[in-house]
C-alpha cells in the first residue's frame, strides 16, 4: 500500500504543480501582471514544487533527512541523468551566460551549503546543522539570484522574448489553481509519510530515500521537460531547466525548510554534498567548450549509475 501511495504522491505532486502553473498564470495574466513577473514566480516555482512540498513537509515533521536528500539527490539527479539523457538524444550548446553566470551561481550553492554545514569544525559547535541563521543566508543568496533573473528576462523582453501563457475562463483558472495547490500538499504529504514508512520496512535512513526514490520522483518534471526540449534542439530549455532547478533547490528549498525547523546534518550526507560539487565540475568541464555531445552525455548517466550503486552499497 506505501508503494501505491508513494505513486499517487508523485502524480499529486507533478500534475498538480502544471494545474497550479496553468491556473495561477492565466488569473495573473488577467489581472494585467506582466508576463515576465508572471515567468519569473509562478513559472519557476511550479517546476521546483514538487520538491518544495516534499522539503518542507519533512522539515515540519522533523524528518530532516528526508528534506536534505530529496535536494542534494535532486541536483545530482539533474545534473547527471537529466543533463546526460538530454545530450545522448540530442548535443547540447551551451550559452557564453551559462559558463560565466548560472554554472557558477550553481557551485556556489554547494560549495556555501557545504561550508554552513560545518559547525563542529569551523566554529566548534556541539552538531552540525543547518540553523535558521544559515537558511536566512541562503534566502538571501536566492535574492541575488532572482535578482540576476530579472536582468536577464528584461534584456530577453527587450529583443522581443516573453512567456507564453494561455488564456482560459477565470473560473476555470482559479479552479485550477486551487486544484494544484491541494494536489500539491496532499502529495507531498503522501511522498513524505509513504515514503518513511517503506524507510522502515527496508531498514533504510531517511537520508538514503531521500537521495533515491524522493529525489528521483521529484525531479521527474525537470527529466521531461528536459527530454522534450532537447528532441526540439532547444538547447537552452534543456539546459537552463536543470542549471536554474538546482540552484532554487539549495538556495530557497533548503532556505525554507531550515528557517521552518533547523536540520541537523549527519552521517554520510556530507560525501553526497561533496560529490554535488564535483558533479557540478564535472558537467562545467564538458559544457565548457560551448557544446556537451553524446559520449559526455552518456559519461554523465554511466556516473549516475555508479552513484546510485555507491549509495545503496554503502
Amino acid at each position: 500500500m506505501d508503494y501505491i501511495l508513494l505513486l499517487i504522491g508523485f502524480v499529486l505532486l507533478i500534475k498538480g504543480a502544471d494545474f497550479f502553473v496553468d491556473g495561477a498564470s492565466s488569473i495573473a495574466k488577467a489581472l494585467k501582471v506582466p508576463a515576465l513577473i508572471i515567468g519569473l514566480t509562478i513559472v519557476a516555482f511550479g517546476t521546483s514544487a514538487p520538491e518544495l512540498a516534499v522539503s518542507v513537509s519533512s522539515a515540519m515533521k522533523g524528518q530532516n533527512g528526508i528534506a536534505v536528500g530529496n535536494v542534494v539527490g535532486s541536483n545530482i539527479f539533474n545534473l547527471l541523468m537529466v543533463v546526460g539523457s538530454a545530450a545522448i538524444i540530442y548535443p547540447l550548446a551551451v550559452k557564453k551566460s551559462v559558463l560565466v553566470k548560472e554554472f557558477p551561481f550553481t557551485l556556489l550553492s554547494g560549495v556555501a551549503l557545504f561550508i554552513m554545514v560545518q559547525d563542529i569544525a569551523l566554529d566548534n559547535g556541539n552538531m552540525n546543522m543547518l540553523s535558521r541563521i544559515d537558511g536566512i543566508m541562503l534566502l538571501l543568496f536566492f535574492g541575488i539570484f532572482m535578482y540576476y533573473l530579472i536582468e536577464v528576462a528584461l534584456k530577453a523582453r527587450a529583443n522581443g522574448e516573453e512567456e507564453e501563457i494561455e488564456d482560459m475562463p477565470l473560473g476555470k483558472s482559479i479552479l485550477f489553481a486551487i486544484g494544484g495547490i491541494v494536489g500539491i500538499v496532499i502529495g507531498g504529504d503522501m511522498v513524505v509519510n509513504s515514503a518513511s514508512s517503506i524507510a522502515r520496512a527496508w531498514g533504510m535512513s531517511e537520508t538514503l530515500v531521500g537521495l533515491t526514490i524522493i529525489a528521483i520522483g521529484t525531479s521527474l518534471p525537470e527529466l521531461v521537460t528536459s527530454i522534450v526540449a532537447a528532441r526540439k534542439g532547444e538547447s537552452d530549455i534543456a539546459l537552463g531547466n536543470v542549471i536554474g532547478s538546482c540552484i532554487f533547490n539549495v538556495f530557497l528549498i533548503l532556505g525554507v525548510s531550515s528557517v521552518i525547523n533547523p536540520i541537523e546534518m549527519a552521517g554520510p550526507i556530507f560525501t553526497d554534498i561533496l560529490i554535488m560539487i564535483i558533479v557540478t565540475i564535472a558537467t562545467y568541464f564538458f559544457a565548457i567548450n560551448k557544446k556537451i555531445t553524446r559520449v559526455e552525455g552518456g559519461l554523465l548517466v554511466g556516473s549516475y549509475v555508479i552513484y546510485m550503486a555507491y549509495i545503496i552499497m554503502r
